[in-house]
Parts: C-alpha cells; structure tokens; sequence
C-alpha cells in the first residue's frame, strides 16, 4: 500500500470490554506490519492507561470523564473538558499524523474521533454491544465504517456503513487444554467443575450468591474456579479456603485454561464475555449487570437466549435462583451440550482479522482518491 510504515491510533477504553478488543485490534496490526506504529489514547485515571502499556503499546491520556446522573461540580467542568480533550486529541493527531482511527467506545474514542473526522482522516468505530454506546451514536454519522457484533443495529447506524464482523476476541482463549486446565488449578480430573466470573473488577451480586451457595457446592461435590475481582477477594479467599475443591481468585490470568477446565459458566453479559462464550462453546447461565447504560447486557445476553444458546437469570432473582440452576444445568449433561453447540453456532473467530480489513480497506480508497 505504501513503503513507509502505517500509523494508527486508537482510542477509548473504561472497561475490559472496550480495553481488550482494542488491543487485539492492535495485535492483528502489528502481526501484519510488524513495522506499524501504533498510539492508544485513553481516559486518565483509567484501567486502559494501565492494561494497555503491559501490553505493550504507547498510550496518551485525555482528562475526560463522562457525565453524572446527577448535578455534581463534576457535570459542570464537563464542555471544559470536552473542549481541552478535543484540543488536545487533534494536536495529538497533527503531530503522530494516523493513516486510520479506530474508537472502541468509551470517554476518549469522542475526542479523538471528532478531532480526526474534521481532518477526513479515515475512521471506523467498533461497537461490541448489541444496544449502541451513546458516544458510538452521536458518531456514527462522521465515521467511515461501523464494525458491529449484532444483527438488527440499523437502529443505531445508518446501514449503508455498518459492517457486521463480531467482536475482536484473543483466538488463544479457546485452545486450553483441559488435562494441562486441571492440573494448572489444582482440580480433580472425576468433578464437575463451575467457573464463575463477573468481569475484571468482579460483581457483588455473583459474589454473595456464590457465598451463600458454597455448602451446597461442597456437598454436591462440585469443584469452583471464583473470580471475585479485588474488592470481594480477601473475604472470599477465607470462605473457600474451608473447603477442598473451591478456589477463590482475584484475577484470572490464564482464561483459555479456565474455559478448559469449566463444564459450565456463569458469568455477566458484558460483550467480551459473551464473545468469549461463543468462542469456547460454553454452556452458560447469563446474569446480566443492572448497572450498565440502557441495560445492554440484557440485550447481549437474549442474543443468546433467544436462540438457545445460554440461559438467562436476572439480577434481582439470583440470590434466589442462581445455584438451583446452577447444579440443575451440571447434573444435566445433555443440556450443558445443547447449550454448548448452539453457543458455538454464533462464534466469530475472525472477527479482528475482518475489522484490520475493513479498516485497511480504508487506507487504500483514502490513496486512491488522493491520486485521483
């Protein structure tokens, strides 16, 4: 396409829904063109400012926030902010002058976006959910391309831009090996085993429920890999330390071995998470997080539900309802494979090579029409 190396930046973050699909976005570049230049722009104080840089890529700072659902002095700073971190993005784009911008949703992805459709400089956005971002939709219009994971998201996007592609997943997720999974976690080859994870930061309502269930999943002879994020961790660590078999962890590092090892999963509804689902076949029970703009993980998980690919317990019923589930779905084999077959159905393992595509597709009509 060109003799010098490509340029790109991407931008937003917040949560490890928008952080790791950017960074395989990133990945996939750079094994293509390994001499590409590549700058993430985040929010400061942020979990991307840190995520990013272990791995491995140049990240910026933006002092943007979102707005409060309430009058908060915060609210009022908000259009300073907007108007120094658009300022500050389109310096930032003058200077590392990009070749393409992707935004993954988030605080930063406005910015930075509006400072590169000002310059037409070619633009996609990536949405993981199956309810659109506010900040994705107030975009959409500037944008060259929207690589989306759903059917149905017209609603959002005008159709003439969107591209339906998936959402990038790290492909390695899937091939964990079970026996290397269970001796990696200390498990017992002859159990069950329940994985249970509520998103990098952990989620309360997983956690009680899970607590409360601990007895019954020690009596049914049940094995639990936990990850109960850092806030839950030191309580939990000591309710299942008193039992053989139920392992408390703040973070998983190795999730391919932690989907190796699981019959089933019981996880939040956020957009990687169900990616991941798909990806690894995994029967699982969805317990979307009330606390999401629009209730999208909700809409995420009916994706599924609607097609029988998982099953779906709400929030408010999960201290009630979850584990009787729960041990129901594991003393049903033929389910869990119902369950696990239709979930792979929906996988789109090429998800972040379709989206380098699109995007370098861009690059190459950005050339043309300079030429012409």
């Amino acid at each position: 396409m060109t003799n010098s190396p490509l340029r790109f930046i991407i931008s937003g973050g917040g949560t490890g829904g928008h952080i790791f699909p950017a960074v395989a976005i990133a990945n996939e570049l750079r094994r293509r063109m390994p001499d590409a230049e590549i700058l993430f722009v985040g929010a400061n104080g942020r979990m991307e400012m840190t995520r990013v840089p272990d791995a491995g890529y140049k990240i910026v700072g933006l002092d943007i926030t979102g707005l409060q659902r309430r009058l908060t002095p915060q609210n009022l700073m908000f259009p300073v902010r907007v108007f120094r971190s658009v300022r500050k993005a389109g310096k930032l784009i003058e200077e590392f002058r990009p070749d393409a911008v992707v935004g993954v949703g988030g605080y930063a992805s406005a910015p930075v976006l509006l400072a590169a459709t000002s310059r037409a400089i070619p633009s996609l956005i990536q949405e993981q959910n199956s309810y659109a971002g506010l900040v994705n939709k107030l975009l959409a219009k500037r944008v060259n391309k929207i690589c989306v994971a759903y059917d149905g998201m017209e609603k959002f996007f005008p159709a003439d831009k969107l591209v339906l592609t998936g959402n990038p997943v790290r492909t390695e997720i899937a091939l964990g090996n079970r026996d290397e999974a269970l001796k990696f976690f200390g498990l017992d080859p002859n159990k069950k085993t329940l994985l249970v994870v509520g998103g990098s930061l952990g989620a309360r309502t997983l956690n009680q429920a899970t607590a409360a269930a601990l007895l019954r999943l020690r009596e049914a002879g049940i094995q639990l890999l936990w990850q109960t994020g850092k806030l839950y961790f030191p309580e939990a660590r000591q309710q299942a330390d008193q039992a053989a078999g139920l392992h408390a962890l703040e973070f998983i590092q190795r999730m391919d071995l932690a989907y190796a090892a699981a019959d089933i999963v019981i996880s939040r509804a956020g957009a990687l998470s169900v990616s991941e689902l798909c990806l690894t076949g995994k029967a699982s029970i969805l317990v979307p997080s009330p606390n999401v703009a629009e209730d999208h993980q909700t809409k995420n998980a009916l994706a599924l539900v609607s097609k029988g690919a998982a099953v779906l317990i709400t929030d408010e019923h999960a201290s009630e309802r979850l584990y009787d589930e729960a041990l129901r779905l594991l003393s049903d084999p033929e389910r869990q494979q119902q369950l696990s077959t239709r979930v792979r159905e929906l996988a789109r393992p090429d998800a972040t090579v379709t989206i380098v595509d699109e995007l370098l597709k861009l690059i190459k009509k950005e050339r043309i029409t300079e030429l012409d």
